[in-house]
C-alpha cells in the first residue's frame, strides 16, 4: 500500500528508489515534519508516483525544496546462506563483510535491510556474482519480499 510523503523534488520521480535514514537535526521546528517523517528508518522505497499540481515547499535538508509522492517499500535482492535460501523462509543477513571490491558485496550488506532484522524469501534467484567468498561462506542470491507496513 502507498504512502503520502513529502521528499526532495530531485528524488520525485516515479521509479526512483531510496533509502529513508530518518529525521535531520535541519527539521527542529519545520511545520512539514508529520508529511516527510512518516516512514520507517533505515528502509529502502520505490516512488510510484508524483502528486500533481503539488507545490514545492521549501526545506531545510533539500536545497530545491520538497515535493508530495507515494511510496511503497520495495524488495531487497540479497545474498543468504544457502543452507537457509529457500522460497517462504524467514532469514537475517550472513553478517558484515569488509571485502568492498567484491562483486557481491552490494548484496552481502544490501542498502536497506539490517543485520539484526529477518526478511521473508519470495524468490531464490541461484548462485551470487562472485566465484568464491573471501569470508568462506556458503551463499545465495535471493530476493526478499517488501516489508509491510
Amino acid at each position: 500500500m502507498a504512502t503520502v510523503t513529502l521528499i526532495g523534488t530531485r528524488l520525485a520521480d516515479v521509479g526512483e528508489e531510496f533509502v529513508y535514514h530518518g529525521e535531520s537535526t535541519a527539521c527542529d521546528g519545520c511545520p512539514y515534519r508529520k508529511q516527510c517523517l512518516n516512514l520507517t528508518e533505515g528502509r529502502r522505497y520505490r516512488v510510484t508516483s508524483v502528486r500533481e499540481n503539488a507545490s514545492t515547499l521549501e526545506c531545510a535538508v533539500h536545497d530545491t525544496g520538497v515535493t508530495a509522492v507515494e511510496v511503497e517499500p520495495v524488495s531487497l535482492t540479497a545474498n543468504v546462506t544457502t543452507d537457509d535460501a529457500f522460497a517462504g523462509n524467514k532469514v537475517s543477513l550472513a553478517g558484515p563483510c569488509p571485502h568492498t571490491q567484491c562483486p557481491s558485496h552490494e548484496y552481502c550488506e544490501p542498502a536497506g535491510a539490517t543485520f539484526d532484522e529477518t526478511h521473508r524469501i519470495d524468490e531464490v534467484h541461484g548462485d551470487p556474482p562472485h566465484e568464491y567468498c573471501m569470508l568462506d561462506r556458503d551463499l545465495t542470491l535471493v530476493e526478499f519480499e517488501p516489508p509491510e507496513g
